[in-house]
């Protein structure tokens, strides 16, 4: 099969993951608030957890199918995207301020995430344990949420915001339109879950390279179109301090969550060219990025294009190791 077929079917299988995930995300909340559960536990479970299952099922899929550096870079890609990407276009429209409630909270969260990470991928492998260990890390980080939203401070307020489900559109009515919302995401998460490893897996062959490459690149940019797109609709609303949280927010689920169910579905492991040079870029990038938040500094549209260009040089470099460029 020509490559450029594998990269419409990994692309169609990216849009089935985000489509699958929009929707199982908007089922599930509907039907918990049909059950009389509290807004701010579906807000800090289901739209939380829902919103990254498309990496969730990329990374899982990836280790089962005996290509575990697909998984690992797409965490670790993902995560540079959402630093470098995914706050640059965003920058680029309108400032964006990093002064928010709950900010450098996220900040500090995403870094010791990205350290815990690193210091267990250079062993080269992650193990089961380890899986464990980053799995429960992100529910006593979902616990910490609900605590400090539940005591109304101003610190709290970007939490309440995530937890605000009465205020979320496209919710189904009808208790058969939210089963099928429901039965279309499940049925198709595991489905663009196999399109996208099958066929990243298909490129990185057909290519010579390691599957981390296209999890690093392809795959990362495909499942962090959502926060993309959320970043960039609330710069055209004037509301792009709502980008940081995102951003950051999805880095620490990315660690926590997707790391740990990959490492629990079978050995994580990690590429050299991860540990030795990716890693560092995503802890980089995130103490970047961190630093506006620390000195209360906007990201304008200069930091905004430095941001971009960042990330365009650090996908040549990528290329360049595995001499495609």
């Amino acid at each position: 099969m020509p490559i450029f077929i594998h990269v419409l079917w990994l692309a169609g299988g990216v849009l089935v993951l985000l489509f699958s995930g929009d929707v199982l995300v908007r089922g599930a909340a509907a039907m918990a608030r049909r059950w009389g559960v509290p807004p701010l536990i579906i807000g800090l479970t289901v739209v939380a957890l829902g919103t990254s299952a498309p990496e969730l099922v990329v990374s899982v899929s990836a280790v089962l199918r005996g290509a575990p550096g697909l998984a690992i870079g797409n965490i670790v890609g993902s995560n540079i995207a959402n630093m470098l990407l995914v706050l640059s276009i965003p920058a680029l429209i309108h400032p964006i301020c990093t002064t928010e409630p709950g900010t450098r909270r996220n900040v500090t969260t995403a870094l010791a995430a990205s350290i815990i990470l690193t210091l267990m991928a250079m062993r080269g492998v992650i193990v089961f344990w380890q899986g464990v260990l980053l799995f429960a890390l992100i529910i006593v980080y979902l616990a910490y949420l609900f605590a400090e939203a539940r005591k109304g401070s101003k610190a709290a307020a970007d939490i309440r915001e995530l937890a605000d489900v009465d205020h979320m559109r496209g919710l189904p009515q009808r208790t058969l339109t939210i089963v099928l919302f429901i039965l279309a995401g499940v049925a198709g998460l595991p489905l663009g879950g196999h399109l996208v490893g099958s066929h990243g897996v298909a490129i990185a062959e057909a290519l010579h390279v390691d599957p981390a490459l296209i999890g690093l690149t392809l795959v990362a940019v495909g499942t962090s179109l959502p926060e993309l797109a959320t970043s960039v609709i609330a710069a055209l609303r004037r509301q792009p301090a709502l980008a940081v949280g995102n951003a950051f927010g999805s880095n620490i689920f990315n660690v926590f969550a997707v790391g740990g169910a990959s490492a629990m579905a079978g050995k994580l492991t990690v590429p050299a060219g991860v540990i030795h040079y990716d890693v560092w870029v995503m802890i980089g990038a995130t103490i970047l990025l961190g630093a506006f938040s620390f000195l209360r500094l906007k990201i304008g549209r200069l930091a905004g294009l430095f941001l971009l260009l960042a990330y365009g040089a650090y996908v040549a470099g990528l290329l360049a190791r595995e001499g495609l460029l």
